[in-house]
């Protein structure tokens, strides 16, 4: 058996209103990509290929991969225009003969071994699965005009995460699927937010919702910095 992790840090950061792109931000004095890495090498994953802004892959290399000793990290390539051919470029840069992906968004730095062997657990089982949680907050739906159309079952309803981990060869393909479709997708409406969709909109393979944390959050703006860093030291202080 063969694993790959694609960690992605190919976006801009636009919303974090940084001069310094958000994946190389430091928290806890470490560029905030560097804890996705290492959780990653230092688990079951055999490779790891890292998606990152064009134009950055000799520094990344540089500066993260051979500064931190990633030794995992097989590949470094640039990503695309949303995140979708960024997925694509990663999975295209990995080794294909493996049989599994976990595919992990590097602005979560709080994934851990224990999230990492659920995914594993269920993609043998299930072939498709994501990382997620129950939600704290009562959902509404809403309707063209913002008013609340419906509120679903809460104990239905999941926040979700990543990683989000699926048979390799399945998932490939039905991204390169997506790539050969993607201009009818468009003119239809059809807007893929993360890889679970990619796997509900073309097959009938029903995608395992497994369990990852409350603090496994995403840094998405400057607010995010800041309970990212109480994260951290709470974890540092073992509680």
């Amino acid at each position: 058996m063969k694993t790959v992790a694609v960690v992605l840090a190919g976006g801009s950061g636009s919303r974090m209103k940084s001069e310094v792109k958000k994946q190389y931000i430091e928290i806890g004095g470490k560029p905030l990509i560097y804890y996705s890495l290492k959780a990653f090498e230092e688990s079951i994953v055999d490779d790891i290929v890292l998606v990152v802004p064009r134009g950055d892959v000799e520094l990344v290399k540089k500066d993260i991969v051979e500064k931190y000793g990633f030794d995992k990290v097989t590949a470094v390539v640039e990503g695309g225009l949303a995140r979708y051919h960024s997925v694509r470029l990663g999975l295209l840069a990995a080794d294909p003969s493996c049989d599994y992906a976990f595919i992990h968004d590097g602005a979560r730095p709080f994934v851990n071994r224990d999230m990492i062997m659920r995914n594993l657990a269920a993609v043998k089982e299930f072939k498709a699965c994501a990382t997620g949680m129950p939600a704290k907050d009562t959902v509404k739906i809403a309707d063209e005009k913002g008013f609340a159309a419906s509120t679903p079952d809460r104990n239905l309803v999941w926040t979700i995460q990543t990683p989000q981990t699926f048979s390799f060869k399945m998932i490939l393909d039905l991204y390169m699927r997506l790539d050969r479709e993607e201009g009818e997708l468009m003119a239809r409406g059809v807007n893929i937010t993360d890889d679970a969709m990619v796997v509900e909109y073309f097959t009938d393979t029903k995608v395992k919702l497994v369990e990852g944390s409350y603090d496994n959050i995403k840094i998405t703006t400057p607010e995010d910095i800041v309970v990212a860093e109480a994260i951290l030291d709470r974890k540092r202080r073992g509680e």
